[in-house]
């Protein structure tokens, strides 16, 4: 009989201790919404497009347009950061088809009349007398 009484108040005292073990707290949980790209990104990576267009926007000759422009690389890569995979996915099939460096003499031609018309119109308005012949 007092092996009965010594098991039992050793399985006792074991249940005890596991009961105490498992309600101690161990933290608290924090609960949030979770964006499905962060999910995404952290399940997937990233993916080829988003980083054909981050090596893109990293080459040298890029980062030099850019401070060109006055636009800071480093606030250009945090806004293609911010994109949305549709969005990276329109400029990464643009990226082959872009030309490089065609257009200038129809963009030079744009600027080139802008300038004329705001001239002629200062002179007609009396600001200015670069052309003569305007009265």
């Amino acid at each position: 009989m007092k092996i009965f009484e010594h098991c039992r108040c050793a399985l006792a005292q074991l249940a005890i201790a596991l009961v105490l073990t498992a309600t101690l707290p161990m933290g608290f949980a924090q609960a949030g919404l979770v964006p499905t790209d962060e999910v995404i990104t952290e399940t997937f990576g990233t993916s080829d497009e988003r980083a054909r267009v981050e090596a893109f926007l990293a080459r040298e000759d890029v980062q030099e347009q850019f401070a060109a422009l006055g636009v800071d690389p480093a606030e250009a890569a945090q806004r293609v950061a911010a994109l949305s995979d549709d969005e990276v996915a329109e400029i990464a099939g643009q990226l082959d088809q872009l030309p490089a460096g065609e257009g200038f003499l129809v963009t030079a031609a744009i600027v080139a009349g802008v300038i004329l018309l705001i001239l002629v119109i200062t002179d007609i308005a009396g600001i200015t007398n670069v052309f003569t012949f305007i009265k």
